[in-house]
């Protein structure tokens, strides 16, 4: 059984940084797929970064050149570091993950209805002006 676990949200101002953990357990040295999603108030939950077990991340546009995904393989810990956040990037956080570790599921796993994926129960991000 797959479990995550977030922490590290809360309530900055604009242009300010926060770094999200994610520890996770019950991967077993299987190959896979990790990342973040976000989802804000009244809309769909959408993917921020991935990352594989050769260390390849992958961003969406709206977050490229601003959060940086990263792992410890030997602490099990999965992080993001968010920089010069907006009031745009307040959501719901959420570290998931899934078995596999091919090319294109780099891509395919920002979609967060396709793949099985386990979730963790999310981390609240608030940016203000």
């Amino acid at each position: 059984q797959v479990q995550l676990l977030e922490s590290g949200g809360g309530s900055v101002q604009s242009g300010g940084s926060l770094r999200l953990s994610c520890a996770v357990s019950g991967l077993f040295h299987a190959p896979y797929t990790m990342g973040w999603f976000r989802r804000a108030p009244g809309k769909e939950r959408e993917g921020v970064a991935s990352i594989q077990n050769n260390g390849a991340a992958t961003y969406s546009d709206s977050v490229k050149g601003r959060f940086t995904i990263s792992q410890d393989n030997a602490a099990n810990m999965l992080y993001l570091q968010l920089n010069s956040l907006e009031p745009n990037d307040t959501a719901m956080y959420y570290c998931a993950a899934e078995l596999g570790d091919d090319y294109d599921q780099r891509f395919s796993f920002l979609r967060w209805n396709l793949g099985r994926k386990y979730w963790g129960q999310g981390t609240q991000v608030t940016v203000s002006l």
